[in-house]
């Protein structure tokens, strides 16, 4: 084919298609080897259309062409293909604002160090020195007491929740506890031939069971460990025995003795899990995400997607420093006695 046929073709056919970078030089080196043409040095052949000028270049065959420096694919690819190509890269991410779900977190972690400095100084050692001066058979009692009172609160939340069930069996239990169980000091109802086992609940398992969301976690010096919704059943639930049975509920006194024993009970109940809590890369992460999990885990319960809360600290993300078993003493060597070598005669 002529330069003038090359020519014809490309004003009759508009714009030209730009092939592949890497198919071009093969076009070229074919259109040559059929029409070769001796020239000194490479030509342009231009061809006007309605689009512009197209210029494609004719090489010499005689003539060696150069060959095309070499890249380096690894700068002009994706640096994030890069990356993930090469292992000997490490790439670290940070982040910079609050995680999902603790959109303060700032003020949180500021509570939460003030809680656990009066923890250390005040709540810790109260509740070991109660934990030590009164027997274990008196403190179950107390804790029995105090989940008697709350039957009540699980009762109307069973109901909320159409589990009619669970609703007659707390009010059996409570019958039963504070009566033969001499005001709920012994749980003879989770006992044979009762066989009713203590199940907790709450206005904010309810709104969970019903598909509320827990909102922003909170840690405030009161209550701990929170979220807006469990914030909320909380203070709900608080004011159910007052406003329901009136006195002795509605003094002062009886309502702060209660809450007071309440955390203790809870203080000695969960020190395994505290002191692993703090002993973490990340006390206040450690803390939320168990809390976050704890929940989610008793809403499943409720809705049968499990059969119990329980939470493997080991499979949390931030509880990433447990206290292992202390290493056992080992005897020590004794010394090897070797007798001198005779000399070879």
């Amino acid at each position: 084919m002529s330069i003038t046929n090359i020519v014809a073709m490309a004003m009759l056919s508009g714009s030209l298609q730009c092939p592949p970078a890497n198919e071009a030089p093969r076009a070229v080196e074919a259109a040559n080897a059929s029409a070769p043409v001796t020239v000194p040095m490479p030509v342009s052949v231009q061809a006007a259309d309605n689009a512009g000028v197209v210029s494609a270049p004719v090489v010499n065959p005689d003539i060696p062409a150069e060959e095309p420096l070499p890249s380096d694919t690894t700068t002009q690819a994706d640096p994030a293909t890069a990356m993930a190509t090469d292992k000997n890269i490490i790439v670290v991410t940070a982040r910079t604002g609050p995680p999902p779900g603790d959109p303060v977190e700032a003020v949180n972690e500021v509570s939460f160090a003030a809680v656990q400095a009066i923890d250390g100084a005040i709540i810790a050692p109260v509740a070991q020195g109660y934990k030590a001066a009164v027997p274990n058979p008196i403190r179950d009692g107390i804790h029995n007491v105090i989940n008697n009172l709350d039957e009540p609160i699980v009762f109307v939340n069973f109901l909320l929740q159409l589990k009619i069930g669970k609703a007659l069996e707390t009010v059996g239990r409570f019958a039963i506890n504070s009566t033969v169980g001499i005001a709920g000091l012994v749980d003879v109802a989770k006992k044979k031939p009762f066989n009713l086992p203590r199940r907790s609940n709450g206005l904010a398992d309810t709104l969970g069971f019903y598909g509320v969301g827990p909102g922003p976690y909170l840690f405030l010096p009161v209550f701990g460990s929170t979220t807006i919704r469990d914030l909320l059943g909380r203070v709900v639930d608080m004011s159910l025995l007052p406003t329901a049975v009136g006195k002795p509920f509605t003094d002062p006194i009886v309502s702060a003795s209660k809450g007071i024993l309440s955390s203790i009970d809870d203080r000695v109940r969960n020190d395994d899990i505290l002191t692993r809590v703090q002993q973490s890369g990340n006390p206040y992460a450690a803390m939320r995400e168990y809390y976050l999990k704890k929940r989610q885990a008793e809403i499943d319960v409720l809705k049968g997607k499990r059969c119990n809360a329980d939470i493997n600290l080991v499979d949390l993300e931030f509880m990433d420093s447990l206290p292992t078993a202390p290493a056992q003493p080992t005897a020590p060597a004794k010394p090897i006695v070797q007798s001198p070598t005779p000399p070879v005669q």
